[in-house]
């Protein structure tokens, strides 16, 4: 009998124990990002380089989105997936650096949780997003070139509204369910070695995965390829169609060449971010890993504004015009 009870006891304990374990898994409140734990001797100049490029980021994207809503010969297809391109990055880039601004000031690099899935929710969605939009733009000129006598009756002003607005719904909703599941995960860790949060590295403190946190992004990530297939499919046959004539290819140098190369800077960027998320490690350099995980918060933003304003002629001239009319 005294065995008995003394057994009882023992499990009564163990389950005491293990429910305390459970309740300090589940609960995390804070994350630590360990990103910025090398630049104590340069903080100040990292500061006023990071605050210049997003100033830069905000004037050239600024410029074209103004741009294009004031002018009204530029209320057409092409521009106003532009127009939206360039609104998308300054609502990606003000999930990062307002943060990264605060920690280079701040001795503690945390985060709290919902800050955390606020950030991987923005980051996430803004990338879907750009996916989405350069669709839009490689079907636009798709049909401008390869379909010419049928364009202003696919492209009408309602399909185009249509079109940005599943275009900025779908990734939304995409990663806002998988951001509920990675909030539903029990937690056995605080700490995120990057210098901002991500929902693939939040799930990967999770204690056991589930078949959501698994199907999700495994789902969003066959979507978003076939996106990428689709511009491929696209950039075929308009090179194939401009080979055909001259006509057809002056319209690709001035209008498609300029997003071909966004194009690349947008899939070059991300591939580096993914190349880090897979295989960076603790031998490569904190600054090396810093600048492979920012590469795509830091050029498109900047680099897809400039090479449409100086490529685009009707966004050249009506910039131009604009500061001449100011100085007068």
């Amino acid at each position: 009998m005294q065995f008995i009870l003394c057994m009882a006891s023992k499990s009564k304990k163990k389950d005491k124990r293990s429910n305390v374990m459970m309740d300090n898994v589940s609960v995390v409140t804070m994350f630590t990002l360990s990103g910025l734990s090398g630049t104590t001797n340069y903080r100040v100049i990292l500061f006023v380089l990071t605050l210049l490029c997003y100033s830069v980021i905000w004037l050239v994207n600024l410029t074209i989105i103004v741009a294009v809503i004031v002018d009204r010969k530029l209320h057409e297809p092409m521009y106003i997936f532009l127009c939206n391109l360039c609104i998308n990055g300054l609502y990606g880039t003000a999930g990062f650096y307002p943060k990264f601004l605060m920690d280079l000031v701040s001795t503690t690099h945390v985060i709290s949780y919902t800050g955390c899935l606020l950030q991987g929710f923005v980051l996430h969605s803004s990338v879907s997003a750009d996916f989405s939009l350069l669709l839009l733009m490689a079907y636009d000129r798709y049909v401008a070139i390869c379909r010419p006598l049928m364009y202003h009756s696919v492209m009408t002003k309602q399909r185009v509204c249509v079109f940005l607005f599943i275009a900025w719904l779908t990734p939304i909703y995409l990663v806002f369910m998988g951001t509920i599941t990675t909030s539903r995960s029990r937690l056995c860790g605080s700490h995120i070695p990057k210098i901002y949060c991500v929902n693939w590295l939040v799930g990967r403190l999770a204690c056991s995965a589930s078949i959501a946190n698994i199907a999700i992004p495994a789902f969003n990530y066959t979507f978003y390829f076939g996106h990428f297939v689709f511009i491929i499919w696209s950039y075929v046959c308009l090179v194939r169609t401009c080979l055909t004539s001259k006509e057809n290819r002056a319209k690709f140098m001035q209008t498609c060449l300029p997003h071909l190369f966004c194009l690349l800077i947008f899939f070059v960027c991300l591939a580096f971010d993914l190349l880090y998320m897979r295989f960076g490690s603790k031998d490569i350099p904190q600054s090396a890993n810093n600048f492979m995980s920012i590469e795509f918060l830091l050029i498109p933003p900047v680099i897809n504004p400039l090479i449409y304003g100086l490529k685009l002629t009707q966004i050249r001239n009506r910039i131009i015009q604009f500061l001449y009319g100011s100085r007068l």
